[in-house]
Order: structure tokens, then sequence, then C-alpha cells
């Protein structure tokens, strides 16, 4: 029989995790509808976009 590959993350691993999802940029509809529409017209690129959040 085979045994699962272990998934669990170390605590160091998990708790990097956590803080970078709590301070992720949050964008509003329109940030995200603007950010779609830019992209389709070719005017940015997006690692542009979020690059400028950082």
């Amino acid at each position: 029989m085979r045994q699962k590959s272990q998934t669990r993350q170390t605590g160091a691993a998990k708790a990097i995790k956590d803080i970078r999802r709590a301070t992720r940029k949050q964008y509003s509809a329109e940030e995200k509808i603007r950010i779609v529409l830019d992209g389709l017209r070719g005017e940015e690129h997006i690692e542009a976009e979020t690059d400028d959040a950082e």
C-alpha cells in the first residue's frame, strides 16, 4: 500500500502564509474591472499593476 504524502506545513511556513494572506492588497470591484480592461487593451502588463500595490 502506498502512504499518503505529507501536506502538513511547518509552523514557520504556516505563519508566513498567514501573514501574507492577512496583509495582501484588497482590490475593490472597480479596481478589478479597471485592471482587466487595461489588460485587454494591452496598455500595461498585469505584473506592473501588482507591483504598484506593494
